[in-house]
């Protein structure tokens, strides 16, 4: 222990004063007088030394003794007293390791008969001195706070204690701030102090790209009125980089430009440059496409350079739109927030201008943009048959070279115009030709409405519209010809030859004719027997898709040719 050049103060406090006298005398209180004594807790002697002197009114009380704590208890052989009564300190004592107060019995005995005349109860009372400085419960305090931290709120606590008396300025002590580095204009730290803790404070605003670490030293200094001790503590502060710093546009990258008709492909990168800590989501950009209302373009971030690609996934269309006019927006990951200092206040909060992520609409309305324009490249187009499908009627067995109609074709390109030339293309029964400049559809071979390759009373054909580009590109229409039936198929008895046995009874032969021709040049059909042979045949009914062809007379042993209308039916 520190040996320090401080007085204390030995109280003897008298619990009682009892006095006999001798036999024969009477018995009577005596008078003790007390003085006051000094003592130095860690007194650097020389031992021992004395600390007062007990002076006795009756001069037959002479020999004194002491007993208890100091004396012959714990601690020992701290303490006596002579015959004369000056009482002794031989050792140092210490306050914060031993008892605050010994205990003692202070007795005087009769010279006479050695009796013990008088029995005092003594305390003595061992005053702190100031030899231990406040400590720390850590010599260094370590913590981490986002630079969004709101001025005044609790960053980091402390914790100190002291070993000397608590009741005395010896045991108490000051938290003080020694130093802040580095030292920076946007904050200001402050500690408050509540008995043995003390939490520290700012005031301002935080900001990661300003100071990462500050470095604070903390002294706490106790309030000895001789000398002060103190110790200090060590204490830093990370700063975590919040998103303080909005993404700005450097630059850009890219053709700028796309082909019509293309899609998939990029077309331009944005670069940006971000203050707050790269890769974090308070760096990480997120762009947005303004005025693409045909979202014909979508933008995807760079992972790596934080980049914005702008890529077309719709086909352009030049001669639709030449160019495309992009406003596009950049944001972070994460909610933007601001601290700025607009007052520095003394004894007060400074007053500042601060946008909260996530509780303030300014913070997601707040973004730099960048304009955009990309063209569109004019590529070859082919040509374009207005209208891409004609219908024409007409009547079957119409005149070779009878013109049907003529088509007309676009060039649809915008920076140039190219030249094309009509062609023939599926044309399966060979009816049709066009003319190459003119587009004019004309008949090369008789239209027969009851060909094969005539659906539903329709024969359809393809032409082409070829360009002069490089390469040559080809426009497609579709003719349609719708032909009107004419009596150009005669009826036909699907068999030429019906053999029937004659009989007694009346016998009957079932005959059908059929005509490709549609109605009311096909069935239903007129029947009629040509030949000499009326009386002894008959057609039931006359009128239809088939008759019964009827025995009319007692039969013969004859075989018959009969016509039937153009048709000769061999009766047997």
């Amino acid at each position: 222990m520190r040996t320090l050049p401080v007085s204390f103060l030995l109280l003897l406090s008298v619990w009682s004063v009892c006095v006999w006298a001798d036999s024969g005398r009477i018995r009577q209180k005596r008078a003790w007088i007390i003085d006051s004594f000094s003592i130095e807790e860690e007194h650097p002697g020389p031992f021992p030394y004395p600390i007062g002197k007990v002076e006795l009114t009756d001069s037959y009380l002479i020999n004194y003794v002491l007993r208890g704590q100091g004396v012959d208890e714990e601690p020992k052989n701290i303490l006596s007293i002579d015959q004369s009564g000056v009482i002794y300190v031989h050792r140092k004592m210490d306050y914060e390791h031993g008892p605050k107060i010994l205990h003692l019995a202070f007795e005087a005995r009769n010279q006479y008969n050695k009796e013990v005349d008088t029995r005092l109860g003594v305390e003595i009372k061992i005053l702190d001195v100031n030899d231990n400085a406040p400590k720390f419960q850590k010599s260094v305090y370590e913590v981490t706070v986002d630079e969004s931290h709101d001025q005044g709120k609790e960053v980091l606590t402390v914790l100190a204690f002291d070993e000397d008396d608590s009741s005395t300025n010896n045991g108490t002590f000051v938290f003080t701030i020694k130093s802040v580095t580095p030292k920076t204009d946007n904050v200001e730290f402050y500690i408050q102090q509540r008995k043995e803790s003390g939490t520290i404070h700012f005031k301002g605003c935080l900001d990661f790209e300003k100071a990462q670490k500050y470095t604070i030293l903390v002294e706490a200094k106790d309030k000895g009125e001789k000398i002060q001790l103190s110790s200090t503590s060590t204490l830093i502060i990370n700063i975590s980089d919040n998103n303080d710093n909005l993404p700005e546009f450097s630059g850009k990258t890219g053709p700028g430009k796309v082909k019509e008709r293309e899609a998939g492909v990029e077309v331009l990168r944005l670069q940006v440059t971000d203050k707050d800590v790269h890769g974090t989501k308070a760096w990480k950009a997120k762009y947005t496409i303004h005025g693409d209302k045909n979202e014909i373009f979508k933008i995807e971030t760079d992972p790596v350079t934080n980049e914005g690609i702008l890529t077309v996934v719709k086909q352009t269309d030049y001669e639709e739109q030449t160019n495309h006019n992009l406003s596009i927006s950049v944001q972070n990951e994460i909610p933007y927030f601001s601290c700025k200092i607009k007052k520095k206040v003394q004894n007060a909060m400074w007053e500042l201008d601060k946008i909260l992520p996530n509780s303030d609409t300014r913070s997601a309305n707040l973004y730099n943009t960048f304009p955009v324009t990309i063209y569109v490249e004019d590529v070859n187009d082919p040509p374009v048959f207005i209208p891409p499908v004609k219908h024409v009627v007409v009547m079957e067995n119409i005149d070779v070279g009878t013109s049907l109609t003529t088509f007309t074709a676009k060039d649809m390109d915008g920076s140039h115009v190219n030249t094309f030339t009509f062609v023939k293309g599926e044309d399966i029964d060979k009816w049709i030709t066009i003319g190459a400049k003119t587009g004019e559809v004309s008949t090369i071979k008789i239209l027969d409405r009851e060909s094969p390759f005539v659906i539903n009373g329709t024969y359809t054909a393809t032409l082409y519209a070829v360009d002069e580009g490089v390469p040559p590109l080809t426009g497609t229409g579709t003719l349609v010809i719708h032909l009107n039936d004419q009596n150009d198929n005669v009826p036909i008895l699907e068999r030429n030859a019906v053999s029937i046995c004659i009989d007694k009874e009346p016998t009957t032969a079932n005959i059908t004719a059929v005509d490709l021709d549609f109605p009311p040049f096909g069935s239903p059909f007129y029947y009629e027997i040509l030949e000499d042979v009326k009386d002894k045949w008959r057609v039931e009914p006359a009128h239809g898709n088939a008759i019964y062809f009827t025995q009319s007379r007692p039969p013969y042993n004859l075989s018959h040719h009969i016509l039937l209308g153009k048709h000769i039916t061999k009766i047997k």
